[in-house]
Parts: C-alpha cells; structure tokens; sequence
C-alpha cells in the first residue's frame, strides 16, 4: 500500500540530517495521499542510518496506523490534525531545528527581517502559545495540533502563504503540498531563524522589511504572475507564442 509515498517520504527523512535540520532522532516528515485519506510517516525513535521505506507508517485521518510493523512518529496526533484541519496541505516537517527552536523557546514569531525570509514566508512566522499541563497531560501531541490551527484562526494567516509554525518552549513544524516542499520550507525556516537573531543582537531598530518588499519577493515566487525560476520563465515564453 502506498509503496511509492513510502519512498517518498523516506526520501523526505533522509534529508533532514544531511541538511543538518535534526539531532539523533530528533525529527519526522509525513505525506498524504488525499485521495485515499491515508499518509506516511517515519516510525518512531528509529535512527536515520538504520531506516528503510519499508519501515514508513501508513496511518489513516482518525490517526490509527494501516499498515506498518513499527510505531509511527509520537508526533503522529499532531500531523493527523494539521493534515484535517490544513486541507491544501501535502507534506509535513517537525524539527529540533537550533536557530527555530530558540525563537520558540523565548516565545517568539520570527520575524521578517530579510528577502530570504520573504521568498518564502509571507510574513513573520507564528509562535503558537506553549501548552497548559492540562493540554500536556490530557493528549500532548492533539493539543499540539490544536494550538497551531487555532493561532493561524486567531492570526488570520494563511497556512499556505506561510508555510510554517513555532510552538513555545517546543520546537517548529513546516509543511507543503508535498514531503519535499515542507522539508525545504523547513531548512528555510532555519536560516532565516538564524538570520533574525543575528539581526536582533545587531540592532534594536525596526528590522522588518517593508511591505511592498515583503509583496515584491513573495510573489515573484508564488501565485499566478510568478516568475522566478525556469519553469515559470517556460511556460511565460510559451505562452508568448500562443
């Protein structure tokens, strides 16, 4: 079942070590096949060098495992909610991740401060409340899931326009319509989490960019005008030829 997303997804999980986004075991990445209302995730606690696809996890919308011989991720409740609750979603990403984390454990949206953070994320990047020991001791993982939609709620962000989530005292989540996607959304997340806090020990002045920056960079990479990259520079051309 799902051979090819397992692949995919294990692809997906190799990746975070090599772009040194994950200690130890330290991370997961999942993917959906939306039409069959099942993802992959990465088994719980199993090192990266021991991994195989056959080991991903097929777990179904209500987060009870398919198919799969090894637990799934621990961080599977909170990929079950944002998967039902962020329908465009395809793929997603929790790290460890040291630049994000130390926004997340002051509490902190990342701001942005840079083009590189605007290429991406339309926007500062939410730090979602740190739980209540209620929330902890009731379902940790669900009610993880739950505070990052109810903040975008709260916010009014789009998820899709920005990609990604702190949670206090936590860590970050990434995502995108695909597990590749919300891995190298996730490595953005990272630098430019690094490129804040740079910033931030540099100057106490204003530091985000301005919004017509913020639209310039943002959109040259998304929506229907964008024009970066060859793909959309292709199909530009053909289209003059039309």
């Amino acid at each position: 079942m799902l051979e090819d997303l397992k692949q995919e997804v294990y692809e997906a999980n190799m990746k975070l070590p090599k772009l040194d986004l994950v200690t130890f075991t330290w991370g997961n990445v999942s993917a959906i096949d939306r039409d069959k209302g099942l993802f992959v995730i990465k088994p719980s606690g199993v090192p990266y060098e021991d991994m195989k696809p056959s080991d991903m996890v097929v777990v179904d919308l209500d987060g009870k495992v398919v198919e799969g011989d090894l637990n799934p991720s621990s961080d599977t409740p909170t990929h079950t909610y944002l998967y039902n609750h962020f329908k465009t979603i395809g793929g997603i990403v929790h790290t460890h991740s040291p630049w994000a984390v130390s926004f997340a454990a002051a509490k902190m949206d990342i701001p942005a401060t840079s083009t590189t953070h605007a290429d991406t994320f339309y926007g500062d990047v939410p730090c979602a409340p740190a739980l209540t020991q209620k929330q902890i001791e009731e379902a940790y993982e669900l009610n993880t899931g739950k505070v990052i939609v109810d903040e975008f709620n709260r916010r009014g962000i789009d998820p899709d326009a920005v990609p990604a989530v702190l949670v206090s005292q936590h860590g970050p989540f990434a995502w995108g319509p695909t597990a590749d996607k919300a891995v190298y959304n996730a490595k953005v997340l990272e630098v430019s989490a690094e490129i804040s806090y740079h910033t931030l020990q540099l100057t106490r002045d204003e530091t985000h960019v301005p919004q017509y920056l913020l639209d310039k960079h943002y959109y040259r990479k998304h929506g229907k005008n964008a024009y970066y990259g060859q793909n959309n520079a292709k199909s530009k051309s053909h289209a003059e030829h039309e």
